[in-house]
């Protein structure tokens, strides 16, 4: 009984760890932009610059933050779920500049499982079973008028 148990337990722990998977994926920022109404959502009270992209003259640098959110992937494609959490991702860190008097968040850098992936065109975004993950670290300046 005591081996028919353990067997038992191991094949039920080899078959949960197959399910939660995490796949990285790397999305275009402009087609998560134009999801969700992201434009719309967050405005343009806050500007927003991804490593490598050209910002105008930064005034003064007031500090830099992460974040990483997940948002329900069940039923949702890659794309959808992935778009949805970058959102949520966009809209935390334009809070945080409001909250530290930024009109600009600078150097947004792929940061998931502090990884640094900096790109100025893609995000990573890691897709289990249930959930999907986009984690970037930024930093909160005031820009000067281009």
């Amino acid at each position: 009984m005591k081996k028919i148990l353990a067997i038992m337990l191991v094949t039920s722990a080899v078959a949960m760890s197959a399910q939660a998977s995490d796949t990285k994926v790397m999305l275009p920022i402009a087609g998560a932009m134009a999801a969700n109404d992201a434009q719309a959502r967050l405005g343009d009270s806050v500007k927003f610059y991804f490593a490598g992209q050209t910002t105008p003259a930064i005034i003064k640098t007031l500090g830099s933050d992460k974040v990483s959110l997940k948002t329900n992937a069940v039923g949702k494609s890659d794309e959808k779920s992935c778009n949805w959490v970058f959102l949520s991702d966009m809209i935390s860190l334009q809070k945080r500049a409001v909250e530290l008097g930024a009109n600009a968040v600078v150097n947004i850098t792929n940061n998931y499982n502090n990884v640094e992936n900096p790109s100025a065109t893609e995000f990573e975004c890691h897709v289990g079973t249930i959930m999907s993950g986009v984690a970037f670290k930024a930093d909160f300046v005031r820009i000067g008028d281009k």
